[in-house]
């Protein structure tokens, strides 16, 4: 079993343009593996080190296939959340951030991420450290290298990984994790650590699969790395009237709190944010469904993982977390299947529209086509796509 992150990475990675020469990828992988430590070699490592390091480097079928899967991309918010949110996940994570409190004061502390932010991300990834992947992380790199899809994005981390050897923290024969090659409790790329690694545990090692610290203290100076805001809220789920004008929703566009609240825009629980904080008004499943403010830190999580689906649920798990009731899942249009939506997707292709792949996943082109359309029909402009909007096209 591998990471939530890494089944979404899947489709978001695939569609990453390839943009380094064809003569670093593909072809025979005994000439292409010359050429790697060849590389290595220019970079400072001896013929020894290199030779050591990829003894029992390979290519792993099983990454491939992985890397082609996209079927979990197609849930709903609604439909993700709640498999992904369970009750042993939210009451393992408050007896973590107990057990850990002294280690979570130091991250907010040192980088302002919140307690609640962290353990969501770690939940999500690993299940607090119990499944880590167990793909060989080389053969992982080396596979996702070699394949001219997106070698630009994994040929790095092979030489990060080489470093991280010959400091003694990574054992290209031993060391496993997910498919896309993260290692670790919060699934980080060998770059990522190999640069952002800290010493959580004062132990003088980064360890990130087996101390909890190390963990911890690095994934908090990541989310700072990427744009955190120390303190900041994140998202709150909010209460709308029914008279919006709804083409003012997306993440596209934003507003300060306290112009949304003068347009009945309410939080669910507690109280909205300082009213100077800008937000967009996120509907992940149109306007009968949940409803979330979203503030400048809720777009930090994109910097993490690329899918509105995995972003919106580590975003709200935190908020439960925290201390937030249940979204109100409310009564949403149905969702179209992926065959509705393709056929969708090539109709607004045909007025247009730039969709991307036509994929049958409602991503941020399509469901920034789709409330174009609406907008022009004179239909709610909330970015879901309905029977009503497929009818009319």
């Amino acid at each position: 079993m591998i990471s939530v992150r890494t089944l979404l990475c899947a489709a978001v990675l695939a569609a990453a343009p390839l943009t380094v020469s064809a003569k670093t990828c593909g072809g025979n992988f005994n000439g292409w593996m010359t050429k790697l430590k060849a590389e290595a070699v220019s970079k400072g490592y001896t013929k020894s080190e290199v030779n050591k390091f990829f003894r029992s480097a390979r290519i792993d079928p099983k990454v491939l296939k992985a890397d082609r899967s996209q079927g979990v991309f197609r849930l709903t918010f609604s439909e993700f959340a709640g498999r992904a949110i369970s009750a042993g996940r939210m009451s393992n994570g408050k007896k973590n951030m107990q057990k850990y409190a002294r280690v979570f004061a130091r991250v907010q502390k040192t980088y302002g991420v919140q307690p609640a932010v962290l353990t969501a991300f770690w939940a999500l990834e690993t299940d607090y450290g119990a499944v880590q992947g167990n793909f060989n992380t080389l053969n992982s790199l080396i596979t996702l290298s070699h394949d001219c899809r997106r070698p630009d994005l994994f040929r790095p981390q092979i030489f990060a990984t080489l470093e991280l050897w010959k400091r003694g923290d990574f054992d290209p024969v031993k060391t496993k994790g997910a498919w896309a090659g993260e290692i670790g409790m919060v699934q980080m790329l060998p770059e990522d650590i190999l640069n952002r690694g800290v010493d959580g545990d004062g132990d003088g090692r980064v360890r990130l699969k087996t101390s909890a610290p190390d963990a911890l203290m690095t994934g908090g100076r990541l989310l700072k790395d990427l744009g955190w805001t120390a303190n900041q809220p994140w998202l709150v789920e909010v209460s709308v009237p029914k008279g919006l004008n709804w083409a003012e929703t997306g993440l596209d566009k934003t507003k300060s709190v306290s112009n949304w609240a003068a347009k009945g825009v309410t939080a669910r629980s507690g109280r909205l944010p300082k009213g100077k904080l800008q937000a967009a008004l996120m509907l992940p499943q149109g306007r009968k469904g949940p409803a979330f403010l979203a503030m400048p830190n809720f777009f930090v999580y994109f910097e993490w993982n690329k899918s509105l689906v995995y972003v919106t649920t580590a975003a709200y798990f935190a908020t439960r977390l925290a201390g937030a009731p249940r979204f109100n899942p409310g009564k949403p249009d149905p969702a179209f299947s992926a065959t509705a939506m393709k056929s969708l997707q090539r109709k607004l292709k045909a007025r247009g529209h730039d969709v991307g792949k036509v994929d049958g996943i409602l991503g941020a082109k399509t469901r920034a086509a789709v409330q174009k359309e609406q907008m022009r029909l004179g239909l709610p402009a909330d970015a879901w796509p309905t029977a009503a909007l497929a009818g009319i096209l």
